[in-house]
């Protein structure tokens, strides 16, 4: 049996397209010579209208297969293939337009036979700038789809689908039922033209390029119109292809929702609704982060992850199921559905894909897509929440139309399931710990948290050199850093110390990362950052407890960075140009110690200019607070000594060399009794 999935319907299609337009220029050449000539020809005009239409059809499978196999594509990428579509297109018809310009009135330019030639030239190309460009924006109609959309375009396509087979009923006549049909579909058109939800998801420099894009679709949709008219009132043809209420209804949806999408992408350019749409998953993945305290269950964060999954979505329905093995209860697992329709489709999820155990870290689950035969339902998301090299539970989101759950929908769920797994094991740790006999197998759990915390691989160009380093006084920490990539020229550097340390300091480290991630993503200044870092950990830490910071943006073409820093350890900026090393001097209160609006006023911001072989260090205190047998501290003069004694040295070896030094200087009976990072930049 042949599988239709090896089948190349793509070329089939193309190749029946050409071979039925082949046909319909061979037919209609035949009809104009009848019609020239006084002569029955034999051939009714029902078989070009029936030409046409397959022609229609054969061009519509062609690009469907096109649009299907990039389905994952950006939106820009999809956009050019109607515009390169559109181009290729009204570049033929202003061709043709020279061609007969240069001709004239010679023999040749008013043959009929070869007037129709390049008219059914054109309406090959012109069809398939239509077609191909309405799937475009089926495409970007469905991108957000529930079931009201769903149910508009498939309302859209019937009707053109009765559109398709209308030239049967008024025979390519210009009358009021052509009239009443064409406003009909206008009519739906507009309403289709309603669903822009792709344009938020642009960012500003692919907006410009967008409206590039539509104004060029728009200019084509407007040259192969005029050509279309133009065609009809000079007479140039006998045969008349163009007057059809699917061409002309395709014509104004291209047209209308290219208009709306123009219009509303040029007025989202100043205030784009992405800003706020971050902002909320920020606030989201902030109440992950501070939605479980030791006092309190791990059901508040499975209903806040359960809320928030179906918020970021938009679906239908969802429900938690918990581990048997696991000793958690949730009161209300259910969202939206009965227990019922649960069971149902339950049922219809694979078996193998609600196994609640997996056997190495290469194979753990990740959220799941899955096809659901439902009548109400069609599309499932499951989404694993793994604890401790376990299942805690899953979350199932459904909906009701198929493919409903995009890429960006995948990646904030799994951020705010990972980000909600850390907030429930750092939960069993810290009551475990307190709790029972076992606190040093909870500790070593909470070190593989905390290095999951910190970023594997530290985001820079290759205009700087950069290398971490972090150790901890206990077996967990509070030393935090990060680096994060603005755009192509902006990159951001953090290092954060909470007060204290072990347990504690390694709980409110989680806090703090949670807080910084979600506002490095707002593209703040770094005074800024401070301030409203300090209204959000001002809500979520003790009392007793406060974070000092430092924050760097680096300008890599104005080679400038902006500095602000609370209450953290100075850092140190060696300057080539000069051979010396000094501590930057930016004031700046440690967050959380105080937890009122007047913290903007003991915070600053500076901006400095860099040079090539420029070097910062960026450190906890830990460091320069390191004891030897004497009691002597290891100090600012050696840190800035060992890195004016070796400049030339990238920062992974100038790394070690302090490092180094600092274990030589404490020696065997020393003390270094708190955590301590470095974070080494060198600028080339």
């Amino acid at each position: 049996m042949i599988k239709t999935s090896a089948l190349p319907l793509g070329r089939i299609s193309l190749l029946l397209a050409i071979v039925v337009w082949l046909a319909l220029v061979l037919v209609d050449l035949v009809r104009i010579f009848g019609m020239i000539n006084n002569l029955d020809s034999g051939i009714a005009e029902e078989v070009t209208w029936i030409l046409e239409i397959l022609f229609f059809i054969f061009v519509y499978l062609v690009y469907r297969h096109v649009f299907w196999k990039t389905r994952q594509s950006d939106f820009l990428t999809l956009i050019w293939r109607g515009v390169s579509t559109g181009l290729f297109a009204a570049s033929a018809g202003l061709l043709t337009e020279l061609i007969y310009y240069a001709l004239g009135e010679s023999k040749i330019g008013t043959d009929p036979f070869l007037k129709n030639v390049f008219y059914h030239i054109n309406f090959a190309w012109t069809s398939a700038f239509l077609i191909a460009t309405t799937l475009l924006w089926k495409h970007l109609i469905l991108y957000q789809k529930n079931k009201q959309v769903v149910n508009q375009w498939q309302v859209f396509e019937f009707s053109m689908a009765g559109a398709l087979f209308f030239v049967f009923f008024n025979h390519n006549n210009l009358d009021y039922s052509f009239l009443f049909g064409l406003v009909i579909l206008l009519v739906i058109s507009i309403l289709l033209a309603a669903n822009l939800k792709w344009i938020p998801y642009l960012n500003f420099k692919e907006k410009w390029k967008t409206l590039l894009f539509l104004f060029l679709i728009l200019l084509c949709a407007g040259v192969l119109f005029y050509r279309v008219l133009d065609s009809g009132n000079e007479g140039r043809v006998q045969i008349n292809l163009t007057d059809n209420l699917f061409l002309m209804a395709l014509f104004g949806f291209v047209f209308v929702y290219g208009l709306f999408s123009f219009l509303v992408t040029l007025f989202n350019l100043p205030t784009s609704s992405v800003f706020e749409q971050k902002l909320t998953e920020a606030i989201n993945f902030q109440k992950l982060s501070q939605s479980i305290q030791p006092e309190e269950s791990e059901e508040q964060v499975l209903d806040i992850l359960l809320d928030s999954c179906i918020s970021a979505s938009f679906s239908d329905g969802a429900w938690i199921e918990l581990n048997p093995k696991e000793q958690v209860q949730i009161k209300n697992p259910l969202r939206i559905l009965d227990e019922s329709t649960r069971t149902e489709l339950t049922k219809l999820i694979p078996q193998e894909k609600q196994s609640w155990v997996y056997t190495s870290a290469a194979e753990i689950p990740q959220p799941l897509t899955i096809r659901l035969i439902h009548p109400n339902y069609k599309s499932a998301l499951l989404v694993p929440l793994v604890v401790n090299k376990s299942i805690l539970a899953r979350i199932v989101l459904i909906k009701e139309v198929k493919e409903g759950f995009n890429k960006e929908m995948l990646s904030i769920i799994g951020t705010f399931a990972r980000q909600a797994c850390i907030s429930v094991e750092n939960h069993r740790l810290l009551n475990q710990a307190i709790e029972n006999e076992r606190y040093q197998e909870e500790l070593k759990i909470a070190q593989r948290v905390q290095k999951a915390l910190l970023p594997l691989k530290l985001d820079h160009p290759d205009s700087f050199d950069i290398c971490a380093y972090s150790n901890t006084a206990d077996e967990v920490g509070g030393d935090y850093y990060d680096t994060y990539q603005v755009d192509e020229n902006h990159f951001v550097l953090i290092m954060g110390d909470v007060s204290g340390k072990g347990t504690s300091a390694a709980f409110h480290m989680a806090q703090m990362k949670g807080v910084f991630q979600s506002l490095i993503q707002l593209d703040l200044r770094p005074a800024e950052f401070m301030k409203k870092a300090n209204a959000a950990l001002s809500k979520c830490l003790e009392r007793n407890h406060f974070i000092t910071a430092s924050i760097f943006e680096i300008d890599v073409v104005n080679h400038t960075f902006c500095h602000a820093r609370a209450g953290h350890i100075p850092t140190l900026w060696y300057k080539a140009t000069e051979n010396k090393a000094e501590f930057i001097s930016v004031e700046g209160l440690g967050l959380g110690i105080v937890r009122n609006l007047s913290y903007k006023n003991h915070v600053q911001e500076k901006t400095f200019e860099y040079h090539s072989g420029d070097i910062l260090v960026l450190l906890t205190d830990g460091i320069l607070e390191g004891r030897n047998e004497t009691g002597e501290q290891f100090g600012n003069d050696r840190l800035k000594k060992i890195v004016e004694a070796h400049p030339q040295k990238n920062p992974i070896h100038l790394q070690q060399e302090i490092i180094d030094s600092l274990h030589q200087f404490v020696g065997g009976d020393g003390m270094i009794d708190d955590d301590y990072s470095l974070l080494v930049v060198k600028f080339k």
